[in-house]
């Protein structure tokens, strides 16, 4: 009988744990979760309850909703605008959000395919898998994360079984995360400012972004493929 690697054992007992790890929580708190993440006040109602501990609190929130990919990242980054402010709210959601894709990508590099593939739908897996294998990865990397609408945190385990280095996976992502995590912020200090006509502008262009992402996702995905295997084919010949 073929021994099993240990890195394989860890790949197949990762999932389930991970599972568990979530699971069971959810199960027992659910209310209070539900409660917690369904909307801003309740979340910033939360945050703000810690203290003096609300800022380390607010960057384990950001790291844990890129890490726990069902969790809604804009609802903790609106309410770290009005918690924190601009600047602040900006820095902290930042940082947050760095360490959730940088554990991420090395937990899945750390337990290969198996485990991402336990994780993510199988055709959306391999879309994403076969692009960041191309010669043009990087550019492909880049231009997935700057559509709106595309599932960001796939992307993240994605890259850690992908041919991407981290210096320029993490340095890529959060430069491109970038527009949308300011646009994010800058609602929820408008709104803890009272800045009503600054709200509706940023709330209008966030969703004025957010439809056009999403009705010309597919197109703008299938122009990066085309591009993708342009670039192979040239490398090829």
């Amino acid at each position: 009988m073929k021994k099993l690697s240990a890195r394989r054992f860890a790949a197949l007992i990762a999932f389930p744990l991970l599972i568990v790890a979530v699971v069971i929580p959810v199960i027992i708190w659910h209310k209070q979760i539900w409660q917690v993440f369904a909307s801003v006040k309740h979340l910033r109602a939360w945050i703000s309850s810690w203290g003096p501990g609300a800022p380390y609190v607010f960057i384990g929130v950001q790291a844990l909703q890129v890490i726990v990919f069902a969790i809604p990242g804009e609802v903790a980054q609106i309410a770290g605008g009005y918690l924190f402010g601009g600047w602040l709210g900006i820095l902290l959601s930042f940082v947050g959000i760095a360490i959730g894709s940088t554990v991420a990508f090395f937990l899945s590099r750390l337990l290969g395919k198996p485990f991402v593939g336990a994780l993510f739908p199988k055709d959306s897996l391999a879309r994403f898998e076969k692009l960041l294998a191309a010669p043009s990865a990087k550019i492909v990397f880049f231009l997935l994360f700057l559509i709106p609408g595309i599932p960001k945190d796939i992307l993240c385990y994605v890259a850690g079984i992908s041919p991407l280095r981290y210096r320029f996976f993490i340095a890529a992502s959060m430069l491109a995360r970038l527009p949308g995590l300011v646009g994010s912020t800058m609602i929820g200090r408008a709104a803890a400012s009272n800045r009503w006509v600054l709200l509706g502008i940023l709330s209008a262009l966030s969703i004025l972004v957010f439809v056009l992402g999403l009705v010309f996702r597919p197109r703008i995905q299938s122009w990066i493929e085309s591009v993708a295997e342009k670039r192979n084919a040239s490398k090829g010949s």
